[in-house]
């Protein structure tokens, strides 16, 4: 194994595989140091391993950014450069030598799943010289030493697919007890890695004798996702409602999977070594939740805002604020699938100290008065959480832990502003944090589920501060 210098920026020729794991993991390693080290040492800031699958919340707007904090990413985004071209040029030379597209370059920027496509394309053998680049051979694959999956998959494409999934599906039931029993994690290897593993190696498992067509890859691949779903409802590990939230995310990362085992199971000298690759997924998945666990990555803060206008003056819309009535029964079919959705509030003093109580269809937030500036701002801060739902079972009852601590409200407000016309502008937002990643995500679902209990409570109020008013003159 002969690793020269200039290797590291070269785009032309091929790589073999020791040299591209040897540089890869010492580029790595000696990559994570340096960040970790200016990170700490001149810029008094945290670097942890998440920190680059997971940039920091403000970076979303850098131009809002404090300057402090823009010249510390623009800092952490300039030493990256240099790693990222030797990453990209080295997988590219490494596509070329083992036959697959230089399209996949692609994962190597997608997070979790770069670090699975290293260890494939570091195991995975160079391309034999008596082959073409697009050598595909359309029966069945021979020359590979024999091993338990040759006895165990059949040869024929119905038997290969049912048995890769009666294979894969245990194998991802497993792995999700795993991480949400063991580790109460609801992280990368949870929800990226795992759907993907769960694919690729279905269809490696169905490619196994022989090359398949890319819709039967698809369709196994697919459904094994599926049907590791249908399992964790039947086995009572996770509900209905947080697998359809999943299900967008899970679904397309299962199918980006197969596709890939569709390229690799094209090729005979890859699946000579489809043992060794089945291993590295069963390892891979567990690996990365372990990681996950061991660095607890910090969670995001978020806000959400939702503004409603009142026909009447503020320090009527403030009465309703404080404290309001029961609220009528949701139409909405987000709380009707058991998503938890406000019904009264009620509170207990006056001024700051006062403890409010907004009383959810799972239980009560406690929310300890931090503002009381009538009839203008009521700021609170939140000490006490229920559920954020209720999950759909066919059992009595369940409690998966992302009932518990993934989902947790921190701050709330509501602010009242005196319009022209004599109405109120009333806004409320709510401060919150979730331990579930992919964070970008999930924060989508957070987002979409507060603005609906946002409106359903400015709606309310809305009602009750218009009851009995005359229709302004401008009316």
């Amino acid at each position: 194994m002969r690793i020269r210098l200039s290797d590291l920026w070269r785009s032309d020729g091929t790589v073999d595989r020791g040299p591209y794991a040897l540089i890869g993991v010492v580029g790595f390693a000696f990559k994570h140091n340096m960040d970790r080290a200016v990170a700490t040492l001149v810029f008094h800031q945290r670097w942890e391993l998440f920190n680059y699958w997971i940039p920091p919340t403000k970076a979303i707007r850098f131009a809002s950014l404090p300057h402090g904090d823009a010249v510390f990413l623009m800092t952490m985004l300039a030493m990256a450069l240099p790693f990222i071209w030797v990453g990209v040029v080295l997988t590219l030379r490494r596509l070329r030598a083992v036959g697959l597209p230089a399209w996949l370059v692609a994962f190597f920027f997608i997070p979790v799943i770069n670090l699975l496509f290293f260890l494939i394309l570091s195991i995975i053998p160079s391309r034999p010289l008596r082959h073409p680049a697009d050598s595909v051979l359309p029966g069945k694959f021979q020359g590979r030493p024999k091993a338990v999956l040759d006895r165990v998959i059949p040869e024929n494409a119905v038997g290969s697919a049912a048995m890769a999934i009666l294979l894969t599906v245990p194998l991802g039931l497993a792995a999700t007890r795993l991480g949400t029993g063991a580790f109460a994690r609801y992280g990368w290897g949870l929800f990226v890695a795992l759907p993907f593993c769960l694919g690729l190696g279905a269809v490696l498992l169905h490619g196994y004798h022989r090359p398949r067509s890319f819709g039967s890859c698809l369709a196994v691949s697919c459904l094994s996702a599926l049907l590791l779903g249908v399992g964790l409802v039947l086995v009572a590990v996770e509900g209905v409602i947080c697998l359809m939230m999943a299900l967008p995310i899970g679904l397309p990362l299962a199918a980006m999977g197969g596709s890939v085992g569709f390229l690799i199971q094209r090729r005979p000298w890859i699946m000579n070594q489809a043992t060794s690759m089945m291993v590295a997924l069963v390892l891979f998945v567990p690996g990365l939740m372990e990681t996950e666990n061991m660095s607890r990555p910090s969670a995001p803060l978020f806000a959400v805002s939702t503004r409603l206008e009142v026909d009447a003056p503020p320090e009527k819309v403030w009465r309703e604020v404080v404290s309001f009535a029961e609220l009528p029964e949701p139409n909405e079919w987000l709380f009707r699938l058991g998503v938890a959705y406000p019904v009264r509030a009620r509170i207990h003093g006056r001024g700051v100290g006062a403890v409010r109580h907004c009383i959810f269809s799972t239980g009560a937030f406690e929310e300890p008065i931090e503002v009381w500036d009538e009839p203008r701002l009521l700021k609170f801060s939140v000490t006490a959480n229920p559920a954020p739902m209720r999950e759909w079972t066919p059992y009595s009852e369940i409690h998966p832990p992302h009932l518990s601590g993934s989902f947790l409200s921190r701050e709330g407000q509501f602010r009242l502003t005196l319009l022209p016309d004599g109405r109120t502008s009333i806004e409320g937002t709510t401060w919150y944090e979730h331990n579930m990643w992919p964070a970008i995500y999930w924060r989508f679902w957070s987002d979409a589920i507060i603005h609906k209990i946002h409106r359903r409570v400015l709606i309310h109020i809305k009602r009750l501060a218009e009851q009995h008013r005359a229709p302004s003159a401008s009316r």
